[in-house]
């Protein structure tokens, strides 16, 4: 769900892989299954794994910006808002761009602008100057990953396609997961100050750029796409196209309200937060949070299978939405180790992903899933930067920090409530979905 993920942002696409693409393709020929198609799949995942590393690298030197440039959490939070606003207008261009120029074309094209965003962003100083790299890192962070996802939907063969994207996004988060562990392995930059670890974060950026250069040069070699005699499904016009059902509203509320709350506390939030509240190291607070993205690594698929096997994929969501105000309510009301907030939250990011996408997939015409997704990214992009903005400004009146631990009761609060109106919204997606007018959801296979 990442945006970016997300887009987020769109942050994490569902394990079958579908950008658009009309099941009822399978009537057509499939595409070869060529050995260089792993190749591809190789270097696309150093792209987007680069990219999810730079996303997380202002969480990570948070504190050391507070105590050596004088940061505020206001300026933190702008600063991870910042890489949402282009997702916006990206969002609903983003498609028109990959079919107009290519996906292999625009994922190198982005992954440079992800550079030179990353270069200003080190340079930071003044501060306009980090905020304006973050701003371009953003067009690059949300466009990029839809361009590898719908090149690699190039590659593959139907019958490969969900392991593919299933293996992308698992690649994708080890990226926030060496972001999250950085402060330990890459320790003597953090000790050097704020900007060294902003410098690695710009060379991991250069090497998603070679990668998507990699991919670009691959394309001359991709399987020809199969042809089609049949005529593609008449579908509505200008605003007709955002008229679905209840359903779908419900579990776009469930889309924005998650990343709303998960995004803005894991990437901008938590590493400080466990080490003024909860009085860890930097190291030891990288280390926890980074467990969240590493159990996901390996959950996500799994979460999959069980959907599929069993269907109840609202009451999946039910389940893994509810992890979430527990979670929070775990690190606010009681001195539990924090690890048991990583596997609650771990749990919960490697669930809702694994089932949401798909089901996204199932409640929406398939004539207009671009639309669909196009709109959610849209709304989460802007619901996870209003969050960062609201939380930075409730953390600074509430002046949370080493000497005030307390301050940061603030941002839980906030974080809990935005968490029980998206556990809201999902009860209503899983009463929609047991009634007469479901769309399959609870049934194994859908």
């Amino acid at each position: 769900m990442k945006g970016g993920r997300g887009v987020a942002a769109v942050s994490d696409l569902g394990p079958d892989g579908t950008i658009g693409q009309d099941r009822g393709w399978g009537a057509d020929a499939d595409l070869p299954a060529i050995p260089l198609r792993w190749l591809a799949l190789m270097v696309a995942a150093v792209a987007i794994l680069a990219t999810y590393y730079e996303t997380d690298v202002i969480g990570e030197i948070a504190d050391l910006l507070i105590r050596q440039r004088g940061f505020t959490q206001g300026h933190i939070g702008s600063l991870n808002a910042a890489i949402y606003w282009p997702n916006v207008a990206l969002a609903l261009v983003g498609g028109v761009l990959i079919d107009r120029h290519g996906a292999a074309r625009i994922a190198l094209w982005t992954a440079a602008i992800g550079v030179v965003g990353a270069c200003l962003t080190a340079i930071g100083t003044p501060y306009w100057v980090m905020w304006l790299g973050r701003l371009i890192f953003g067009i690059a962070e949300g466009a990029i990953f839809m361009a590898l996802v719908a090149g690699l939907a190039l590659w593959f063969p139907r019958s490969g396609i969900a392991l593919a994207t299933g293996l992308f996004l698992s690649l994708a988060r080890v990226g926030s997961f060496l972001c999250n562990t950085s402060s330990t392995w890459a320790r003597p930059l953090y000790d050097a100050g704020w900007q060294p670890p902003l410098w690695l974060g710009a060379g991991v950026t250069g090497l998603g750029l070679a990668a998507a250069l990699v991919f670009y040069a691959l394309e001359p070699s991709r399987p020809a796409l199969p042809v089609t005699a049949r005529a593609a499904p008449a579908t509505p016009r200008g605003l007709a196209r955002l008229r679905f059902d209840a359903a779908f509203w419900y579990i776009l509320g469930l889309h924005v309200l998650y990343a709303a709350v998960f995004f803005p506390f894991r990437q901008t939030y938590a590493v400080e937060y466990f080490q003024h509240a909860k009085h860890l190291s930097l190291q030891a607070a990288g280390q926890v949070n980074s467990g969240v993205f590493a159990a996901a690594i390996f959950a996500t698929p799994l979460f999959g299978v069980l959907a599929d096997r069993f269907g109840n994929r609202a009451m999946m969501l039910v389940f893994g939405t509810l992890l979430l105000p527990v979670t929070l309510a775990v690190l606010g009301l009681t001195n539990i180790n924090p690890w048991i907030s990583t596997v609650l939250m771990g749990i919960s990011w490697g669930l809702v992903p694994a089932v949401i996408w798909p089901a996204t997939t199932m409640i929406v015409p398939r004539e207009r899933l671009g639309t669909a997704l196009g709109l959610i990214t849209l709304m989460q992009s802007l619901g996870i930067a209003a969050s960062n903005l609201i939380a930075g400004a409730l953390a600074d009146r509430a002046g949370a920090g080493p000497a005030h631990p307390q301050g940061y009761d603030a941002i839980l609060l906030f974080f809990g409530a935005i968490s029980l109106a998206a556990l809201a919204s999902v009860f209503m997606l899983w009463r929609h979905e047991t009634g007469p007018c479901g769309h399959g959801l609870e049934t194994p296979g859908g």
